[in-house]
């Protein structure tokens, strides 16, 4: 996360440099959508380790009540196995 945060910002800088220069500076936008799906499946991975389906990914979207995912993203998995696989935790290569 961290590493995406400040590639970013990288990003950001440089489309101001290009803004400032041509007009226009689309990086960012650009690296946003590329970024999306990957940062989909990891939250809805996340919620399947903690035994939740990944529809409630969709609290995101109320305001305020969306922060309930802050919770869920924050607790332990589930001891063992759920109805998505083991636990992460457990698995030994």
């Amino acid at each position: 996360m961290l590493v995406n945060i400040a590639f970013a910002l990288a990003l950001n800088l440089f489309d101001m440099l290009l803004r400032a220069t041509l007009g226009t500076g689309p990086f960012v936008t650009l690296y946003g959508l590329v970024m999306l799906v990957p940062g989909i499946a990891v939250s809805i991975r996340r919620l399947h380790d903690t035994d939740r389906s990944g529809w409630w990914l969709l609290l995101g979207c109320i305001p305020l009540v969306g922060l309930v995912l802050i919770w869920f993203f924050a607790a332990d998995s589930n001891g063992g196995t759920n109805r998505y696989g083991q636990n992460p935790k457990l698995v030994i290569a």
